[in-house]
């Protein structure tokens, strides 16, 4: 069986074990791109926040400290919402429990829209970017992450098992969807090139202010040996854009 979208949360077994993996201090998300989204949104002092696909909202809880004005997070997994609940308890921090295709998204109505590890798992990429679009206000930023490329071009490498110690590449530019075995069970993304994602951001309207790669920094790491392995290729691939009309 294959899972799309957020469904794959829903899922006791894996639910648990990405829990574990996600809360790692070694884990891509922890060491590599969390500290980049935040270098990125830099102020979010009485700013309007959505975050499409919030996960369990621990993000939302940490932007709520920095005096963000409101925070709202859009996640189609019930398994997430009920964490993501948890975590806002108390704060004016709120959950929308929906896709993100499904999103009716209010029209100038963001000063930032952030979007971590979730849009690689968006078909239509174009309609969600124009939306977003539609929803900041002037001078508003979009900030997002997804897997690089180069870690979804080609799933060979993972057939042995989850932690991949060797990276193939191949068939980078044959974008579109793939089947990816992920934690015991088959998760669909789709593949797009780096080109794609500037491509069509800048068709959208955007102004693309900052593309990183996730250069691993070895303050954020406590193993070695996890560092030096996170230098052998990019796992996160994120972008800072600004409506400018």
């Amino acid at each position: 069986m294959e899972y799309r979208g957020s469904t794959v949360y829903n899922q006791d077994d894996f639910f648990s074990e990405y829990m574990k993996r996600r809360n790692r201090i070694d884990s891509p998300n922890n060491a590599i791109e969390g500290p980049i989204i935040h270098e990125l949104i830099r102020d979010v002092d009485q700013k309007n926040i959505l975050d499409l696909g919030c996960g369990d909202a621990s993000f939302g809880k940490e932007l709520l400290l920095l005096s963000a004005n409101s925070y709202l997070g859009i996640e189609g997994s019930e398994q997430m919402i009920k964490v993501a609940e948890t975590n806002l308890k108390d704060t004016v921090g709120s959950i929308c429990y929906s896709s993100i295709e499904d999103y009716n998204f209010p029209t100038d109505s963001f000063e930032l829209i952030t979007s971590r590890f979730v849009l690689h798992y968006i078909s239509n990429i174009e309609l969600i970017f124009q939306k977003v679009f539609n929803s900041l206000r002037e001078n508003g930023q979009f900030v997002f992450s997804v897997q690089h490329p180069l870690t979804t071009a080609s799933n060979e490498s993972k057939q042995s098992g989850d932690r991949r110690e060797s990276w193939i590449v191949d068939d980078y530019f044959l974008t579109g969807e793939r089947k990816e075995p992920w934690i015991n069970k088959i998760v669909v993304k789709y593949h797009r090139t780096i080109e794609q994602y500037f491509t069509i951001l800048r068709k959208t309207g955007f102004r693309v202010d900052q593309l990183r790669e996730g250069t691993p920094k070895r303050i954020h790491f406590k193993s070695e040996e996890e560092f030096l392995r996170r230098q052998r290729i990019p796992v996160v691939l994120v972008f800072s854009c600004f409506k400018m009309e």
